[in-house]
Parts: C-alpha cells; structure tokens; sequence
C-alpha cells in the first residue's frame, strides 16, 4: 500500500498511542502523518504526555479510522528514529496546515518514525483469532 497516497486522499481521525519505560499507555488525538519517504513519517507534537513516553520507550503505534460508516483505516507501528526541536522544518511542514507562527513560551517537536509494519484497523494481526484486531 502507497500511505502517502492513501492518506491523502482520505478523511478521518487519528490516535497515535505510546507507552512509557514502565509500560503505561497513553493515547492522543493526532492528525495524518507527514511523509518523509515511504519508510518514515513524522508527527508534531508538543511537549505533553505523548512526548514524554517516547523519551523512555521509542515504540508507539498510530490508528488512522476513515470518516463513514463501518470500520476502514490503517493501524502503523513505528520505532522513533530522531527528533528536532523548533525547526524550520517542523514549521514549514506546519505552514501546510495550520498558520506557522512560533506561539511564545510553547516546545514543538517534530518527531520522526520508521513504519515498522501497517495492517487494516480491523483484521488478522499475530493473533490466531480471525478477525482479532
């Protein structure tokens, strides 16, 4: 599957979910991923929970779910390669979204991932149970 295809000519919400050292979960509302290529993505973030846990553990898995009726989407599990603190980079792929102003006094990280491996939101996994998410 081309992802960066298929998310942009997709609507719906994403959750990206992490974990920290200890193994307490956290999930948050975040938008589609940016591609870099078609090995690795990258979110913005801002100085929270989410942030926080991938400082300690580098795994999180992001759930995309297509706006509609039914259950379509994509599951990614990613690996944290590298990260960069209010860069250019970071605020000219926000540009595109969202205005670029730098908010005084707010951390914003663009955080970058290896897509480790994609499935459908519903279906077959590593579980032996057919249709087991």
């Amino acid at each position: 599957m081309d992802l960066e295809k298929y998310f942009e000519g997709v609507k719906g919400r994403g959750v990206l979910a992490t974990a920290d050292s200890e193994g307490r979960v956290d999930a948050a509302i975040y938008a589609k991923p940016h591609f870099v290529d078609k090995e690795t993505v990258a979110f913005i973030m801002t100085d929270r929970l989410t942030h926080h846990n991938l400082e300690s553990n580098a795994h999180a898995a992001y759930l995309f779910l297509e706006a509609g009726k039914g259950y379509k989407g994509v599951r990614l599990f990613l690996t944290k390669l590298r990260e960069e603190e209010d860069s250019d980079l970071l605020y000219s792929i926000r540009s595109k979204r969202y205005p670029s102003e730098k908010e005084e006094g707010k951390l914003r990280f663009l955080v970058f991932f290896k897509v480790d491996k994609t499935l459908p939101v519903i279906g077959p996994g590593n579980n032996a149970e057919e249709g087991a998410g």
